[in-house]
């Protein structure tokens, strides 16, 4: 079994006890791909640098990051660098042999850059030129399964490689949990979304809520339904990893007790292929 496990960028997610967990599952066998999120720190950095980081909304309501040419800078500098650096030594201590990867290493991850981008601001749908950003099209499935096969444990981050109109390639940014899904598709791997939270709610602000799992298009159009703010991309994510080939997509709180091997367990919210087996949650 190929485990895909994203741990999340945000302030609230403390990395120490999923490593560990990733060593445990190493130690047992398991092929296990570590990918990452940083957005909390790219913003720091910026904020550091005397500069602002620049949100967009879509028309269809999802928000995300606007990468300028100098955002991407940054971007390259906080992800491939500073944070896979520490997470791979970390990953050293806990005895794995760890190997750093950006999407851009090996075409890992590629895709058609997007140099613009349909905004909507003050009610008005505009497009925003500038963009340093891409949709991952492909993933060199290879290129892990030759590492994992080495006995290595792949680190993978954005950004990915994004194909210009005139044939040539510009690093750009993508989301990163959309990455992990790509990957985990690519493997036929489960997928383990690691966050601030214990699953997906019915109600976003009760915990109580949480659902266990989803495994008809019925049962996922509920997750879809609650699924708000950051959720919302998580849920875009899993429907893409289980479209593309993954095993099942798990969110689950990144500061619970082994995290990833209670996540496989049964904890948190489990979306299984069956979900998507009518198309409709794909609508």
């Amino acid at each position: 079994m190929t485990v895909v496990v994203k741990i999340g960028g945000a302030r609230a997610v403390d990395p120490e006890g999923a490593l560990a967990d990733v060593a445990s599952l190493v130690e047992d066998g398991e092929d296990v791909v570590l990918t990452h999120g940083g957005s909390t720190a790219v913003d720091e950095t910026l904020e550091e640098l005397g500069e602002e980081p620049t949100y967009v909304e879509t028309p269809g309501g999802v928000v995300g990051r606007f990468t300028d040419e100098r955002t991407m800078d940054v971007f390259k500098m906080v992800m491939p660098g500073k944070l896979n650096t520490d997470l791979v030594e970390s990953l050293q201590n806990e005895g794995v042999n760890a190997v750093g990867l950006s999407g851009t290493d090996g075409k890992l991850l590629e895709g058609k850059r997007k140099s613009a981008v349909r905004v909507k601001e003050d009610g008005k749908k505009k497009i925003k030129r500038g963009d340093h950003s891409g949709k991952i099209e492909s993933v060199n499935a290879d290129l892990l399964e030759t590492v994992l096969a080495g006995g290595y444990t792949p680190v993978v981050s954005v950004p990915v490689l994004g194909k210009e109109k005139d044939g040539g390639y510009t690093a750009v940014n993508a989301d990163a949990d959309r990455a992990a899904a790509a990957i985990a598709g690519a493997l036929e791997a489960d997928l383990v979304l690691l966050t601030d939270v214990s699953g997906i709610y019915e109600d976003p602000d009760d915990e109580s809520t949480k659902i266990d799992s989803a495994a008809t298009p019925e049962a996922f159009e509920t997750v879809k339904s609650a699924a708000e703010g950051f959720m919302t991309k998580k849920v875009m994510a899993a429907e893409e990893a289980l479209e593309g080939g993954a095993s099942s997509v798990i969110v689950a709180d990144a500061n619970a007790d082994e995290p990833i091997s209670s996540a496989l367990s049964g904890e948190g919210t489990t979306l299984e292929p069956g979900a998507l087996d009518t198309g409709e949650a794909a609508q």
